[in-house]
């Protein structure tokens, strides 16, 4: 069984060894083998592959993936890495001084927040600040600074509450959308087949990821940029308090 468990945490030439001779990375492994080797009920794993690099992370990930499934056992996961919580679990809980703010499928957390912490704590997203200015069939319009947008009204704001429009970088298009914003390119980050693009309108900073294809404008002194969303991709929340930074995620 001791064997089976190195093996499984890519220690299985590693058993003769002292744990003075192991790396910080490689204890860590030990730990969790040991922890499943009483197959416990429930376990707590607090940020577990915080030490390991990121292939050996990505690979401990689908490991003690499957060995939920296998065996059944709760895993109750802390982590500060979102990527981590959205690939590994059943439910998350988006957690705030110790309150939760909400909890849900990965799906939940990340495209259909409930408020303005989990909006802004989960992913990168844009905001804009504003006032419901109508209502109609689960959508509303905000008007704010920028101009008036339509998106989804979860909470069943009233007209003349203060709100908070959010939508992700990846639903904002250059040149496409039902709501539009004109806007200047800022600056351009390239991650490989993705780009980065940050824009400024009004004081107001936009982030749009969209694909390396060539079509993404440059950085310039030119006319401004259309952005465009849809309603649907786009969602009104009550005004209420942002994440900041050293908040965490439960997954389970």
């Amino acid at each position: 069984r001791a064997q089976e468990l190195l093996e499984l945490v890519a220690l299985g030439d590693q058993g003769d060894k002292l744990p003075s001779e192991l790396s910080g990375g490689q204890r860590q492994r030990v730990a969790i083998a040991r922890a499943l080797a009483v197959e416990p009920a429930v376990l707590l794993l607090d940020e577990p592959l915080s030490a390991l690099d990121l292939k050996l992370r990505q690979h401990m990930r689908a490991e003690l993936r499957a060995i939920q499934k296998k065996t059944g056992v709760t895993f109750i996961y802390i982590t500060h890495d979102q990527g981590e919580a959205l690939t590994m679990s059943d439910r998350i809980a988006v957690m705030n001084n110790g309150v939760i703010e909400q909890v849900g499928t990965g799906d939940d957390v990340y495209s259909r927040p409930r408020t303005a912490f989990a909006a802004s704590f989960v992913g990168e997203i844009n905001r804009i600040d504003g006032r419901i200015e109508s209502v109609d069939n689960g959508t509303a319009t905000i008007a704010t600074d920028l101009g008036r947008f339509r998106a989804r009204n979860p909470e069943q704001l009233a007209p003349g509450a203060q709100a908070m429009l959010f939508v992700r970088p990846e639903a904002v298009i250059p040149e496409h959308g039902e709501n539009r914003i004109a806007a200047r390119l800022v600056r351009r980050d390239l991650e490989g087949a993705f780009l980065n693009l940050f824009f400024e309108a009004k004081g107001v900073e936009f982030a749009v990821h969209v694909t390396n294809d060539g079509a993404a404008p440059e950085v310039s002194d030119d006319a401004p940029v259309m952005l465009g969303f849809a309603a649907k991709q786009a969602v009104i929340l009550p005004t209420g308090p942002l994440a900041r930074t050293g908040q965490e995620l439960a997954a389970q």
